[in-house]
């Protein structure tokens, strides 16, 4: 199962360069997360399935157990289908992207760059795009916990989807 580098606020240097769409993505990670789009936006949870088994690693979805990855996100998903999960994926990754850990082996493509950008450092701009995926409710948590601990999704950029996970 593939790690997933620890979120955190701490930021050495210049803040992150935040992008958006495709533009700058490689075209194995540009591929991947149209295929997870394409899959999201079908409203069918299964078709995540094919995405999921198309890596070589079964990506991380939890910290925990998990027998089945479609049966688990459904089983996370607060209606129970698998489509509260799914529109979760599709706002995560409509959201801005930022590039994580340049030139070595964990360097990754993360969505939302929330995942990967001090919460104190937010323009008010980019405070109403953070409330577009998560509630006030949900800030304060992660204001106290001192991280972004909402879903995020991380490929690598060879194309492979490493996770798509919340906590910490």
């Amino acid at each position: 199962m593939t790690q997933e580098p620890p979120s955190n606020t701490a930021v050495d240097g210049p803040l992150p360069e935040i992008r958006y769409g495709e533009e700058g993505l490689p075209k194995p990670v540009s591929r991947m997360r149209a295929q997870i789009l394409e899959a999201a936006y079908s409203g069918d949870v299964e078709r995540m399935r094919m995405v999921l088994e198309a890596n070589e690693v079964m990506p991380t979805l939890t910290f925990g157990e998990m027998d089945d990855p479609v049966e688990f996100l459904k089983e996370s998903s607060g209606d129970g289908q698998g489509y509260e999960i799914l529109a979760i994926l599709t706002e995560i990754l409509e959201a801005g992207w930022i590039k994580v850990d340049e030139g070595t082996a964990q360097e990754m493509y993360v969505w939302p760059y929330f995942a990967r950008y001090p919460l104190s450092e937010l323009t008010p701009e980019q405070k109403v795009e953070m409330y577009r995926i998560v509630t006030a409710g949900d800030v304060a948590d992660m204001e106290t916990f001192g991280a972004w601990i909402f879903y995020r999704v991380g490929i690598g950029p060879d194309g492979t989807l490493h996770y798509f996970v919340a906590g910490d």
